[in-house]
């Protein structure tokens, strides 16, 4: 994949335009990586490929953010005999999350109570919906995981809710068996991001294509 691959959808755009974006795309991964910081430092469970992180990391110490990225690589991996597209957008957040979130648990202590902690885990999630439809709107690719769900879906012809089950079942027993931490957070999560998501991605979406349009070249659509 050569630079000139991953730049060339957005050639027809404005420098600005494109600048700008690459600055919405940084920032949502930096934000995805403190409301994950955030929700791991509320207690009460993590998301199903978080609840993978920590389970691999009690049993080799080798840190949550490192592994974060770690599976984030690995995840990439998997696209191959899939033939997905890698962006930018997905190298960057193969990168940039790992850190963001471990830099979040060094600087925010570990609530006294869980009467902290839950709304520090409820914070970390709107907060991660809202970074989400940050990145996923700047346009420069998908996540390694959701990347690896769309794959298997145009691969399979299986239905998009079916193979998110299957991965997200499948991490979540995994890191369970390592000892990853599941609680009423997983719950939460489960039933709460894609509301969350669905509420912020279009208006960042619809937001950002406004911008667009405005600093389109003279004679571009």
């Amino acid at each position: 994949m050569s630079l000139r691959s991953v730049f060339l959808p957005v050639t027809a755009t404005s420098r600005r335009d494109l600048v700008e974006r690459l600055v919405q795309l940084v920032v949502g991964l930096v934000l995805y990586g403190v409301a994950l910081g955030l929700m791991v430092r509320g207690g009460i469970g993590v998301a199903p490929w978080d609840v993978l992180s920590l389970g691999i990391d009690a049993q080799t110490g080798i840190g949550y953010g490192t592994i974060t990225n770690l599976v984030a690589i690995v995840v990439l991996l998997l696209w191959i005999p899939l033939r997905q597209r890698v962006g930018i957008g997905t190298l960057l957040n193969a990168l940039l999350i790992g850190p963001s979130a471990d830099l979040t648990l060094l600087v925010v202590p570990a609530p006294p109570t869980i009467w902290v902690g839950a709304p520090m885990f409820v914070i970390g999630l709107v907060l991660l919906a809202f970074a989400t439809g940050l990145y996923i709107a700047a346009s420069f690719g998908p996540g390694p995981r959701d990347g690896l769900m769309t794959g298997l879906v145009r691969r399979t012809g299986w239905k998009v809710w079916i193979v998110r089950t299957l991965i997200e079942g499948s991490v979540l027993l995994i890191g369970f068996v390592l000892g990853g931490p599941v609680g009423v957070g997983t719950v939460l999560f489960a039933v709460g991001i894609g509301p969350l998501i669905g509420w912020f991605l279009p208006r960042i979406t619809r937001l950002r294509e406004e911008r667009s349009r405005r600093l389109a070249p003279v004679g571009q659509p």
